[in-house]
């Protein structure tokens, strides 16, 4: 690896983390057609990225996630002492606790996650999956309300989950199908965005925290270490900018933009990879 590849996979990471456009999937492409080396090829790389556009969100939610954090707080110490369901719950109790629900079907992706990460390795098939993701946006669109409610219900929080499921297949946005299925379960677009945003914290933990162990007995070399710093540099930069962007695009426009980009995308990949 070198500083351009490195910045490059930095800035990749953090547009298409939040832009619902599918990081694995652009990675992945990009891997098997020019042979960059990506961050699947260097494990401690990969997790630090991940860890940039994490810090994104703690920056930018950084009240909701405090909010957040303390209804967990107080909504767990009402379950310990069965007045949970006999007491008031608050928004942000409420909020932790959809959170909750929303990520208890990514347990399923410990089982799932090693036979679709394979799927990279064969651009028809991210093809495919990026042309079902830009159908998604296109079907939340046509489903979304401006005034859809701000929080989900109980079955709508499985459901987006459900949706964060599908998006461990390479090519399939996590944030885009998250988004897409707040909105489809009644969710205003604003507040699909800022679910799925809040959302990626613990998915994004999860995904990790897993793989730190072995990431701290691998060494990484001192000449490639401030390539991964310049790495992660770019992928909090574009990772802010794309959020950013996405929360006014949210606000003022329909996402019709990136659904067309993702199927362009897709048939190209379909059409190279013969």
């Amino acid at each position: 690896m070198n500083l351009w590849e490195a910045v490059f996979c930095g800035i990749i990471q953090g547009l298409t983390e939040f832009l619902p456009v599918s990081s694995s999937g652009h990675l992945a492409l990009f891997h098997a057609f020019f042979g960059m080396e990506t961050a699947e090829n260097h494990l401690s790389f990969d997790i630090l990225l991940h860890f940039a556009t994490l810090a994104v969100v703690l920056i930018v939610y950084r009240r909701d996630v405090c909010d957040v954090c303390a209804g967990a707080l107080t909504v767990t110490g009402k379950l310990l002492r069965g007045r949970l369901g006999k007491e008031a719950v608050s928004e942000s109790e409420r909020m932790a606790l959809l959170l909750a629900v929303a990520t208890a079907p990514m347990a399923a992706g410990l089982f799932l996650k090693e036979p679709l990460e394979r799927l990279s390795a064969y651009p028809a098939v991210i093809g495919v999956a990026l042309m079902l993701n830009g159908s998604l946006l296109l079907l939340s669109d046509r489903f979304s309300k401006r005034n859809g409610k701000a929080l989900l219900s109980v079955w709508g929080a499985v459901g987006v989950g459900l949706f964060q499921l599908l998006a461990i297949v390479p090519g399939i946005s996590r944030s885009g199908a998250t988004i897409a299925g707040g909105m489809l379960f009644g969710l205003s677009r604003k507040n699909a965005v800022k679910f799925s945003f809040l959302l990626s914290v613990p998915a994004i933990l999860g995904a990790n925290v897993i793989n730190v162990p072995e990431m701290l007995v691998t060494p990484v070399e001192n000449k490639i270490l401030i390539f991964y710093l310049m790495g992660m540099a770019a992928a909090l930069i574009f990772g802010f900018a794309a959020m950013k962007l996405l929360a006014y695009i949210s606000a003022k426009e329909k996402f019709g933009f990136f659904a067309y980009y993702c199927m362009l995308v897709g048939i190209s990949a379909l059409l190279f990879s013969r």
